[in-house]
């Protein structure tokens, strides 16, 4: 099969790429403002770097692509520039909609739980959206477009709700790589792990290897839809803390500051109902199993 993975050179995109690679032909597309080139050192398909919001004339004279894995997008959640975020994000989308159409492709694309804002845990993708920053309404807007282009698309387009990912290949996004890889960072550097007071903030961190299960999974859904793409699980910053400290054998304590954002979510939580009956999706990695692995692959607090 021709796959066509957009943002192939970041996080989420890279790896999903590599393991694309052993059984289709892969092409990425990244323009390389915000990934890196670490990424695809050992991906021998083809890349083509351009800007999916503004030109894509380079992609439309390939031969078509029968699936299309959107992994794109602006993820600095602090730009403040409306009209930046949206341009890039929702009409990059359009954009890789109408390549679609006209291929006749599937469309798994990825969606962010920051839709869900300050909604009460576990969040359920039947809840009304409460987005709280241009970030998370340039993802709710990607939603909607999708279901408009749905009836102009002969196969399904799928979005999948990301929460909080951590794993190899993250550290180039800096302070905006998870906190997991941020914590290990200022551990292995011998500094106390920095959490808003008092640590009880609430997160669903999942594995990349379960996100990139949940894409394989979305190539095959037979139907279009929105779903959570989590660990179904939730934990405490102190908790991430405790487990990193096991992890790397160490015992730093955690020094507290005040919050100083406001769009922040307190609890996320994803409720897996949907994701798991549509989709067959199974995360296999709860906190303690996911940070072992990141560690196995020597790049937990680790930089380029």
């Amino acid at each position: 099969m021709r796959i066509l993975v957009t943002g192939g050179a970041g996080f989420i995109g890279s790896n999903l790429a590599r393991l694309l690679a052993a059984q289709h032909e892969i092409i990425v597309v990244d323009d390389f403002s915000s990934a890196h080139w670490t990424n695809l050192v050992d991906f021998h398909g083809d890349v083509l770097t351009l800007d999916l919001s503004a030109d894509l004339a380079p992609l439309r004279r390939l031969e078509p692509c029968a699936a299309i894995f959107h992994q794109a997008s602006i993820t600095d959640t602090t730009i403040t520039d409306q009209q930046r975020m949206m341009f890039n994000n929702l009409e990059g989308f359009r954009n890789v909609l109408d390549l679609a159409r006209d291929w006749n492709s599937i469309v798994v694309f990825a969606g962010s739980a920051s839709v869900y804002g300050q909604v009460p845990a576990p969040m359920k993708e039947s809840t009304a959206p409460w987005p709280m920053n241009a970030y998370a309404y340039s993802k709710l807007a990607m939603e909607r477009l999708a279901d408009h282009y749905r009836q102009k698309l002969k196969n399904p387009i799928v979005g999948l709700r990301y929460f909080n990912v951590y794993g190899p290949g993250e550290d180039h996004k800096g302070k905006f790589a998870s906190m997991i890889h941020q914590l290990a960072k200022q551990i292995r550097s011998g500094k106390r792990p920095r959490i808003f007071t008092a640590g009880q903030q609430r997160r669903d961190f999942v594995y990349i290897d379960d996100v990139v299960q949940a894409n394989l999974k979305a190539l095959n859904s037979t139907r279009s839809g929105i779903f959570n793409v989590g660990s179904g699980a939730s934990y405490t910053f102190n908790q991430v803390v405790a487990e990193l400290n096991r992890a790397l054998k160490t015992d730093l304590q955690p020094d507290y500051f005040t919050n100083p954002y406001t769009f922040t979510q307190d609890w996320t939580e994803a409720d897996l109902t949907e994701s798991r009956r549509c989709l067959s999706y199974d995360p296999q990695f709860n906190l303690t199993r996911g940070i072992e692995a990141y560690l196995s692959t020597g790049r937990l607090g680790v930089s380029n």
